[in-house]
């Protein structure tokens, strides 16, 4: 029996990789930089693997240096692992050939990523690993957490007893940071299901003084060219590899259907069907089942072993009643005449009994693009574009399905709870210890997301919750929300957030107003919502809260924690407290008793401050003000086109809606300079106030300054006399000297004041 445990992704591979691991070379990129942390974290704790030693860590300079790390490695026979994403794959590439070339059983793991083109993309698709096709690596796909733990164990079993190494792929974010309580293996498990003998004939073949032979020699025309297609009976035998491995591993997981490397899902007797690869095959489940409960005969395949990719399995897993084949490809290869799972189905169906079974081709989720239930369904229902795209509006090649209404598919009886937080302020993290809390002590399935953007710190996280008594396949983002916290009391005027609950669900909002500062502050819309959809609306002073416990005003995470269990009622309130103070003391205990004691205090006021709204009748009435949206109303054309166009969309959350058409002007990635003056955040929960008679004019706060807030200017007596009367001046020599702050572009960071030298001890 496998334990079950709350875990993301990343931790899942890296679980099974540092068992199966010897030597680890990494070099941390976002995504993957967790599965080499937690690997590196767990040697120097001296976690024994299945071959009872720790794991080697080698860190090296470079993605390529990691990639040679791991071939001089192994050649000298030890089994060995990396972990990457993105760029860094593409520098491993090289080495892939020849890692492919020599037999080694290598597995690299890979948290699949977007490849830097017109712009950087740190977020999820298939980009990078459709670039290492070429390169020898037998390719296996995860689409979920669950299956990241098992499809590894599948994938380091092969590599050592076929003779192929291996290259394991999930999304990046929306699996590799997506939390699932799931069953982990114990190494003794895992220990059984290995091929003992084969790793005795790797060791054997290792290059050292008592195994010496020549490597890397060049070869002429007259030899290369047989000598290359040499290996092809390695790649035939190591589909039977893997099967055999699956089996091995299907023998001890607890899984209704057992895992095969091409897996269709849907009405036996399915019309239609889609095939794809990686997270959005449970979203596309999810769908099978409202279409098919509503009498369609639809259905979805599943691929996971991509390379090498076995005809004969595929094939037999189609109905032989298909008329019609959708395709997803979540990368673009631009010149192609499609992309590559689509051209792979094409060959792979030529000359079988479905060789004139029409197949569509469709890109999605590119840049970790969301993909919803109601796209999955325009794929089954569109038959006319035979080429399209899905979760876009291009008004420019009019490559787009039409999306229809959004639908709910999850499980009935799931709770779904999002929250809006600043990035830095702790509400990731105590969302990541709610799910834990109760993925580990209750009987209910939990699933958390984190939707956030590369600003990171300053920028707003939106944490996406769901539990149930059903497993949850829901590989999107949470529209339709029964329960909605605001962390950031300035967000209610610039995105729509309570607009996402379903008619009497509950809002939290983490601010200083009484009723009167309500009255003065919620915009209309949201307070007509609130009236209209029966939703019962709570507050509470964070802040306040987060200062009288001795927290500060900035971390309120662990106090809106507390908040939520109270209200959300998932788990009893005083079961919930008692667990969030052990994660506490857990997390914290090595920081000193003061520092657990706090947080202790924090989680007990945060579950009795809270303060519920009674909702005046007034509010149906409210009208509707729109967010606040800052546009450029003067400056050159091109800055005052783009912030108008693109960047008040995407600082609104709005940028999903913008069409093609709207990026015609900056198709190669350029976009005007001096746009950043129309981008305030206003989310300083304190900012700073200059005070001219302790100032020395030294300017170090301006130079110490991140996001340019501090700005000192010196002014002529007519400057200064056309200056804003709110403006504090003093003297300087022939001008006048100030310090303007601004104040919606301050973080509340402190560095001004940190640095402040001041005059006799007293700050400026």
């Amino acid at each position: 029996m496998r334990a079950r445990k709350t875990m993301d992704g990343n931790t899942a591979a890296a679980h099974v990789a540092y068992a199966f691991t010897e030597v680890a070379a990494i070099y941390p990129i976002t995504p993957s930089s967790v599965m080499a942390e937690n690997v590196d974290e767990w040697a120097s704790v001296n976690r024994k693997n299945i071959f009872g030693e720790e794991v080697k860590v080698v860190e090296m300079e470079s993605e390529g240096g990691a990639a040679g790390a791991v071939h001089g490695a192994v050649t000298a026979g030890a089994l060995t692992t990396t972990f990457t994403a993105s760029q860094g794959l593409l520098l491993m590439i090289p080495n892939m050939y020849k890692l492919a070339a020599e037999e080694t059983p290598t597995v690299m793991h890979v948290s699949a990523r977007a490849i830097s083109t017109h712009a950087l993309n740190i977020f999820g698709d298939h980009s990078d690993v459709m670039a290492c096709r070429q390169t020898g690596f037998a390719m296996l796909a995860s689409r979920s957490p669950q299956e990241v733990m098992d499809m590894a164990a599948v994938a380091h079993l092969s590599a050592i007893e076929g003779k192929v190494p291996m290259l394991h792929f999930f999304d990046g974010f929306r699996t590799s940071h997506e939390q699932q309580k799931i069953y982990t293996w114990d190494y003794e498990d895992l220990k059984s299901m290995v091929d003992w003998d084969a790793i005795k004939r790797f060791k054997d073949n290792a290059l050292n003084p008592n195994h010496p032979h020549a490597m890397g020699s060049a070869e002429q025309p007259e030899t290369f060219f047989q000598h290359r297609e040499a290996c092809n009976r390695n790649y035939t035998e190591q589909v039977n590899v893997i099967i055999d491995c699956m089996n091995r591993v299907n023998e001890k997981v607890e899984r209704e259907r057992p895992y095969k490397p091409y897996e269709f899902y849907g009405a036996p007797d399915a019309k239609e069907m889609i095939i794809a690869m990686g997270s959005v095959c449970d979203c596309a489940e999810e769908v099978v089942d409202y279409l098919n409960a509503k009498g369609k005969k639809v259905g979805v395949l599943a691929v996971r072993l991509y390379r090498p990719f076995s005809v004969e399995h595929f094939v037999s897993e189609i109905p032989e009643t298909v008329k019609k084949i959708a395709v997803l490809d979540r990368t673009k290869e631009p010149g192609s005449i499609g992309e590559p799972l689509y051209l792979d189905v094409v060959a792979a169906l030529k000359g079988t009994k479905f060789n004139d079974v029409p197949v569509f081709t469709g890109r999605f989720g590119l840049g970790s693009k969301d993909t919803t239930p109601a796209q999955i369904v325009a794929v089954y229902e569109n038959t006319t574009k035979q080429k399209f795209t899905l979760g876009i509006v291009d008004d420019v090649t009019n490559l787009s399905l039409e999306i229809g209404a959004p639908l709910v598919t999850t499980p009935e009886g799931t709770i779904n709870c999002k929250f809006w937080g600043l990035g830095a302020d702790g509400t990731v993290g105590a969302n990541k210890n709610s799910i834990k809390i109760i993925g580990d002590n209750t009987d209910m399935y939990a699933q958390a997301y984190f939707d956030y953007d590369s600003k990171k710190s300053g920028g707003v996280t939106m944490s996406h919750l769901r539990f149930g008594k059903k497993p949850i396949k829901s590989t999107y983002l949470i529209k339709k929300a029964n329960f909605v916290a605001c962390h950031n009391p300035s967000y209610v005027t610039k995105y729509n957030m309570v607009q996402e609950l379903v008619d009497g669900g509950t809002f939290l909002l983490n601010c200083p107003w009484d009723m009167e500062g309500l009255e003065k502050h919620l915009p209309g819309q949201v307070k007509a919502f609130i009236a209209n959809h029966n939703i019962k609306f709570y507050v509470i002073d964070g802040v306040k809260i987060g200062i009288e416990t001795g927290m500060g005003p900035t971390r309120i995470n662990t106090i809106l924690q507390s908040a939520f269990f109270k209200l959300a009622n998932i788990i009893p309130e005083e079961q919930a407290i008692e667990l969030m103070k052990a994660a506490a003391k857990a997390t914290y205990g090595r920081k000193g008793d003061d520092v657990v004691a706090k947080n202790w205090a924090a989680i007990d006021e945060g579950a009795k401050q809270i303060v519920e709204v009674q909702v005046p009748e007034s509010w149906k009435d409210a009208e509707d003000e729109g967010l606040t949206v800052i546009k450029a109303e003067s400056g050159r054309k091109d800055a005052v086109d783009f912030v108008n166009t693109i960047q008040s969309a995407v600082s609104a959350q709005e940028g999903n809606n913008l069409p093609v058409s709207a990026f015609s002007a900056y198709v190669d990635g350029t976009t005007p300079s001096g746009t950043s003056a129309y981008e305030k955040r206003g989310i300083a929960v304190n900012i700073p106030v200059w005070n001219p008679e302790n100032c020395i004019q030294c300017n170090r706060c301006s130079y110490v300054c991140p996001h340019a807030v501090i700005r000192p200017v010196a002014m002529t007596e007519e400057e200064a006399a056309n200056a804003p009367a709110a403006l504090e001046m003093t003297g300087m020599k022939e001008y006048k000297f100030a310090i303007a702050v601004s104040a919606l572009d301050c973080t509340g960071c402190g560095s001004c004041a940190n640095v402040c030298p001041g005059k006799k001890g007293a700050k400026a």
